[in-house]
């Protein structure tokens, strides 16, 4: 169809969507796919870095509902690379899912934003994905990511990975019954440790947004039903070394003998693999025991916390102080970490707080 056709179409279109005409202009979405777009509805797990840049650029695409889950509050550290939050918003002290829909409904108040307070588990998430046209990873840790990944493949609900720490990222779509799901790529956790994050590496916000930007590209592709321009490859890319590839992972599903897509064995969702929190009574502390067992090699986790704080270790176990937020949001803990990967946290006895640090600062 030709531009001037388009252009024509767009001037008698319905005048609720003039605010999407330059996206409308592009030939793939036009009138029916922004109407899509519209009608879509979508849960974003997770409202951290990519989260954020997600829930912005879905808001402002048009997608019709967003169900923003997570479990955090903002901190100041997170407005280098989290788009939607700025200082009022710590000085009001918002939780993360909330902050982002009042923001989201300043930028487009014709979305329907709502926002969930929790910590995403198995006992949970599929009433989070029910409806659902599409699942988005705005996730930092893997036991959530293969949480969503068993939802999808149970619930044939697409979804879309994502991944970053320092300049490097990752990213990939997930089509039940297509392309390999993400246990078909990474078939285990990572042991504790083993991986740095965001809180021990660094990470830089132009990573963020090329992980975030390709995500919330393939959502509009998927949601407007152009599912065949969907990238079949695992997107990976270390912006500092200038390196972009495109990884052929399509036979990994008829390789790998994946207990979730090919079994249909759904582990984590089942509880199998969860992990465990309990509140030490009298201890001001919780205790976080995993659902697998693992060996933690504690060099590397005192490696990555060097620049968190000193921590010591011996061959039964490693503490770190950790001290989070300034003046009146200033609080103290202490990791112990264990070598089955169990850790306790001492300062608090929320369960949520205590996961948010294991996630932090342990991984996995």
């Amino acid at each position: 169809m030709a531009l001037s056709d388009i252009a024509e179409q767009l001037d008698q279109a319905d005048p609720s969507l003039a605010r999407y005409n330059r996206q409308m202009l592009w030939a793939p979405i036009g009138i029916e796919g922004q109407k899509k777009l519209k009608a879509a509805k979508v849960l974003l797990v997770g409202c951290g870095a990519l989260g954020t840049v997600l829930g912005n650029l879905l808001a402002r695409a048009g997608v019709g509902q967003l169900t923003i889950v997570d479990r955090d509050f903002i901190e100041i550290t997170n407005l280098q690379r989290q788009v939607l939050f700025d200082h009022d918003d710590i000085e009001q002290n918002l939780p993360k899912s909330v902050a982002a829909q009042k923001k989201i409904a300043r930028i487009n108040p014709e979305v329907s934003v709502e926002a969930v307070v929790t910590d995403v588990n198995h006992s949970n998430i599929e009433q989070l994905a029910a409806g659902k046209d599409l699942l988005l990873d705005g996730t930092d840790n893997f036991e959530t990511r293969f949480l969503i990944n068993d939802v999808s493949i149970k619930h044939n609900i697409p979804w879309i990975y994502g991944a970053c720490i320092s300049a490097m990222g990752l990213a990939m779509n997930v089509l039940p019954g297509e392309t390999p799901c993400l246990r078909c790529i990474f078939e285990t956790m990572p042991p504790p440790g083993m991986n740095p994050t965001c809180d021990t590496a660094g990470v830089l916000g132009p990573t963020v947004s090329v992980v975030s930007s390709w995500q919330a590209m393939e959502a509009m592709k998927l949601l407007t039903g152009n599912r065949a321009d969907l990238s079949p490859f695992l997107f990976s890319f270390d912006m500092w070394d200038n390196r972009f590839q495109q990884l052929n992972v399509k036979r990994a599903r008829e390789v790998a003998d994946c207990p979730c897509c090919k079994h249909r064995q759904f582990e984590y969702l089942s509880g199998k693999f969860a992990s465990a929190t309990t509140s030490l009574c009298g201890r001001n502390a919780v205790q976080i025991s995993l659902g697998t067992s693992t060996r933690v090699a504690f060099e590397q986790v005192a490696a990555n916390l060097r620049n968190v704080g000193k921590a010591s270790f011996n061959k039964f176990m490693l503490k770190c102080p950790i001290v989070e937020g300034e003046g009146e949001r200033r609080r103290e803990y202490e990791l112990t970490l264990f070598a089955d990967g169990r850790a306790i946290i001492k300062g608090t006895n929320e369960a949520g707080i205590a996961r948010a640090l294991y996630s932090k600062y342990v991984g996995a």
